[in-house]
């Protein structure tokens, strides 16, 4: 009992240090393993584990083969949730250099990597293959946390967070279907008609229980057989009943099927399914944390000296500095992305979760399996995993700076509210090359957005945390413009320190733009006389952005006070002759240079004898 609640205490003080130094939680959970587990070795009096997994005539949480199920299992769930989050429509819209990273780029690490376990160590080319499979995934439980608090260019935050996300699910299925091979090999003899056929029915079964499971929990959360309160709880045991009825009508094709009967309900129209993705995630950090450390305390000491050696240095080695390279600039040829981009790419490449609990099941059943070398798979997968995660954690910062793509000022805006009067405004600010995203519940609103072209993201400000989305690193500028103040206050509160360090802007509410006196100078959001309401009717009204060129801070003056008094006017930026743009919170603090413009919501109006310019100089270039 001390020992089962102490994994459980241990693991989930490894989330909690991992959250407070932002860092991935596999390396604290399997740092925490060894030191229970082979290391303790060293420090107790009697030569025993602190935490013993498997039971022995003493000690131990497991007898037989029950941790073997235990870890069967929890990967199952963990697969099953990693295929929930492979949408086929992100597939496509990802583009043309993360599609090659997935497939180019995993197919040089998958045949390198081969390679170079076989010559380097010497092991079979069946052993070589299957560790090859497990190390093509990154995943973005490790690479969110390292690249969270790292400001960079918004396409080279994608390109790592997308990648990691597909190839999860991918990494895992070739990975799955590699020991499989392998299997029917070994209990055919050779790779023989028999044994194709074998393999061919493990597939077949795989996915036909994967995609039956799927369509069948699909129906009865539609149809509503399911009642609410217990639909993540069925979820979970028909989760556990395709894996454990798949195999046993093909043995080792749970695995394959809990992973596409993710997909299937992960592409779905399944109207709970972000429910069901919490209810999985929260689950995952449980088996998570508990099982990294029984996984890393089931590893020995002699298991730790396999890998102690100069050849596991070549082999990682080749890993970092050779496959991960390679794979990025044949995968990134011909795109927009610079070479110092493609460089910081090549860098962050950690392996992660998937990896390491994939290795520890198939490494103990090839062992079982009495597999020549079998024992090399676990101990060699956990070195890649804690050298890259911990390279790539305490270097990604610097490495950013050394290379050039390190963003010294977050420029980016988020908007939270996605209305007309936001869509105009981020359009326009995406013409002048700012990097915007829309925020907002209502799913309409959001899809207008996308058909737009515009970053949107569907979330909730109350329940979902943002500060895992990296591809929101360079945002500095929080403007909070929903219908409701609560919302807006909401907004500032619990994300303006992260979202907001250059600014964090809310709109006046109807009491205080009818009030001056009651009016919040620091967090006005482009006027003090214009609630929401007012910036919907003149957005509906006069639904385009105009310029109007000024060139010192008189006629800018002169021009805030027309498009004051207009009252269909609304002024909201001043773009300076390199195309800069400022906000207009507190114009007498703002400096105005020659060639500058006026952006302002509303009526077109003609500026030429308050400007007292010339006709060319004046002329309005309305912007749909």
């Amino acid at each position: 009992m001390v020992e089962l609640a102490g994994i459980i205490i241990l693991g989930i003080f490894a989330q909690w240090v991992a959250w407070k130094f932002k860092i991935p939680a596999i390396l604290p959970l399997i740092l925490i393993g060894l030191f229970v587990g082979p290391i303790s070795t060293l420090l107790s009096d009697d030569g025993q584990q602190w935490i013993q997994p498997i039971w022995n005539s003493e000690k131990g949480l497991f007898p037989g083969d029950g941790l073997f199920y235990f870890v069967s299992l929890a990967i199952g769930i963990i697969l099953f949730e990693g295929g929930l989050t492979l949408k086929r429509g992100e597939i496509t819209k990802v583009g043309s250099v993360i599609g090659k990273l997935i497939s180019l780029g995993s197919a040089i690490t998958f045949i390198g990597g081969a390679l170079a376990a076989h010559f380097v160590f010497g092991l079979s080319w069946k052993i070589s293959v299957l560790f090859s499979a497990l190390i093509i995934v990154t995943g973005p439980t490790v690479i969110t946390p390292i690249l969270r608090n790292i400001p960079l260019k918004k396409d080279v935050s994608a390109v790592l967070k997308w990648e990691g996300i597909l190839i999860d699910p991918i990494g895992a299925l070739v990975a799955v279907l590699v020991f499989e091979f392998i299997i029917i090999e070994d209990h055919s003899g050779g790779y023989t008609k028999e044994a194709l056929l074998e393999f061919g029915k493990i597939v077949l079964i795989g996915f036909a229980f994967g995609i039956s499971g799927g369509f069948a929990l699909y129906q009865a959360i539609k149809r509503k057989v399911v009642p609410h309160y217990l639909s993540n709880v069925v979820s979970l045991s028909m989760v556990l009943m395709v894996f454990v009825v798949s195999d046993l009508f093909a043995h080792e094709s749970g695995l394959l099927a809990v992973v596409v009967m993710g997909m299937f309900l992960g592409n779905s129209d399944l109207p709970n399914l972000k429910e069901l993705l919490y209810f999985k995630e929260s689950l995952s950090v449980l088996l998570i944390s508990i099982l990294f450390i029984l996984l890393a305390a089931n590893i020995s000491l002699d298991d730790l000296l396999l890998v102690y050696n100069w050849q596991t240095a070549v082999l990682m080695a080749i890993i970092i500095f050779v496959l991960r390279p390679l794979g990025v600039f044949l995968s990134t040829a011909g795109s927009t992305l610079k070479l110092n981009e493609k460089i910081f790419i090549s860098w962050v490449g950690p392996r992660g979760i998937v990896a390491a609990g994939i290795a520890s099941l198939f490494g103990t059943k090839l062992v079982q399996a009495g597999e020549p070398g079998a024992e090399y798979i676990t101990p060699l997968v956990f070195a890649v995993v804690l050298i890259t995660v911990l390279l790539n954690a305490t270097t990604a910062r610097f490495v950013a700076k050394i290379v050039g793509v390190f963003l010294k000022e977050s420029e980016g805006i988020m908007i939270v509210g996605a209305s007309k009067v936001s869509r105009l405004i981020a359009s326009y600010l995406l013409k002048n090359k700012r990097h915007v995203v829309l925020i907002d519940s209502n799913r309409l609103n959001i899809d207008k957005a996308k058909e737009l072209g515009l970053d949107a993201i569907n979330a909730n400000i109350y329940v979902d945390d943002l500060t895992d989305n990296i591809e929101l690193s360079d945002v500095g500028f929080l403007l909070a413009m929903t219908g409701n103040d609560e919302i807006n206050r909401q907004a500032l509160n619990r994300f303006g320190k992260l979202f907001g360090e250059n600014g964090m802007y809310r709109l006046m509410t109807t009491g205080e733009a009818n009030n001056p006196n009651s009016n919040n100078a620091s967090s006005k959001l482009f006027s003090l006389s214009h609630d929401y309401v007012k910036f919907s009717e003149v957005a509906r009204d006069f639904p385009s952005i105009q310029e109007i060129k000024v060139n010192n801070n008189s006629q800018f003056s002169r021009v805030l006070s027309i498009i004051e008094e207009e009252g269909n006017a609304i002024a909201l930026f001043l773009k300076n002759s390199e195309g800069h743009l400022d906000l207009i919170d507190d114009p007498s603090e703002m400096t105005v240079e020659a060639d500058s413009h006026v952006a302002y919501l509303g009526k077109p109006m003609d500026f030429e004898d308050v400007l007292n310019a010339t006709k060319d100089e004046n002329q309005l270039n309305p912007i749909e």
